[in-house]
């Protein structure tokens, strides 16, 4: 294999193959499970919330967020609620409002067919990293404890 093809003499070296192959596909193994895939959550809201309700999406908005994943949040309308479409607006402009130093808007929120849709996506500051999952040895189950008594027989608790 050719180490360096610009030097002069180029410099090679021999090698097995196979084994910088393999060398090379584990690398980039760990190289892809290391970085952080951001995928696109979605919260649906209704134009006529209740104040508890909305607060309970916003908390599952903001975990969303703190993982690193951007949300598509969206007001669903239906039947004459969509003569009424500034009533989703309030409702989407609050929750940018409540969350703007975790999130900036990508998109404002704009109408299409029956739903109005806004996408967030955290900041770098907001964005909480994950504790290390616990290995798979560690969590397998110790034994049973040996009880420190010995037990005893059918024969010795009759007196026989």
């Amino acid at each position: 294999m050719e180490v360096s093809p610009t030097a002069r003499p180029p410099v090679c070296r021999i090698l097995d193959y196979g084994k910088y192959k393999y060398n090379q596909a584990k690398k980039a193994a760990t190289s892809r499970k290391k970085q952080h895939n951001v995928c696109i959550k979605g919260m649906r809201f209704r134009p006529k919330i209740e104040e508890h309700d909305y607060q309970f999406k916003k908390k599952h908005v903001l975990t969303f967020l703190e993982q690193g994943n951007k949300v598509k949040c969206f007001v669903l309308f239906r039947g004459r609620e969509k003569a009424h479409t500034e009533f989703g607006r309030k409702i989407l402009d609050r929750l940018a409002e409540d969350l703007k130093e975790i999130a900036t808007m990508e998109n404002r929120p704009k109408m299409e067919g029956h739903s109005m849709n806004m996408l967030l996506a955290p900041l770098a500051s907001a964005i909480k990293v994950p504790a290390e999952p616990p290995s798979k040895k560690s969590a397998k189950p110790d034994k049973k404890p040996v009880p420190s008594e010995p037990v005893a027989s059918d024969e010795q608790v009759d007196g026989n």
